[in-house]
């Protein structure tokens, strides 16, 4: 079924219409989703406008209005399937950056495991342009970012357990598409 929400235009305009009031999560979304066209050359031609929607509405879970279960993957994924947003968008929101690591951590696991997880060069793609951002829009390189957030979050919290035990997942996603924009 056609959508507007898989196209780079729609999803930022979803994006800027509930973002902007979250300041630096807002300046993110913009960078991520630079960083996504940046990146997208690791991705088939044909799914480059997929990962930059999917980049400019990774975070969408973080506007108050769509909180439900205050994860922001579910809750944004869960907001784009009741638009009727295709399901491989939900799905790549659902699960972008290691989400079931801190699903985990959050009791969350079944109510994820809704959204079947891919692995696949897009969803790295999605992965590097988001962990190689910074809180506030910053070009970070991997292990920067990955220290970042460690510093943010409180040594026992549910983000940082989860960013510990996601850290070999996230970067050897990162690699693998720093390695196909090379060849």
């Amino acid at each position: 079924m056609p959508s507007v929400l898989d196209t780079p235009q729609g999803a930022a305009e979803l994006a800027e219409s509930l973002l902007p009031p979250l300041g630096n999560r807002w300046l993110h979304t913009q960078a991520v989703a630079a960083r996504a066209r940046e990146v997208s050359a690791a991705v088939s031609e044909g799914e480059r406008e997929l990962l930059v929607a999917a980049a400019w509405l990774h975070d969408i879970g973080y506007a108050p209005e769509l909180s439900e279960t205050g994860f922001h993957p579910l809750d944004g994924a869960r907001h784009l399937e009741r638009l009727g947003a295709p399901t491989r968008l939900v799905r790549l929101v659902a699960h972008h950056s290691g989400a079931v690591y801190e699903a985990e951590q959050r009791g969350l696991t079944a109510e994820l495991a809704v959204y079947e997880r891919e692995d696949s060069p897009l969803s790295d793609a999605l992965i590097c342009a988001d962990m190689t951002t910074g809180p506030a829009g910053q070009s970070f390189a991997f292990d920067q970012r990955m220290d970042e957030i460690l510093v943010r979050y409180e040594p026992g919290s549910e983000v940082h357990n989860a960013i510990s035990k996601a850290r070999p997942y996230l970067g050897a996603a990162v690699e693998r598409t720093l390695a196909r924009l090379a060849d």
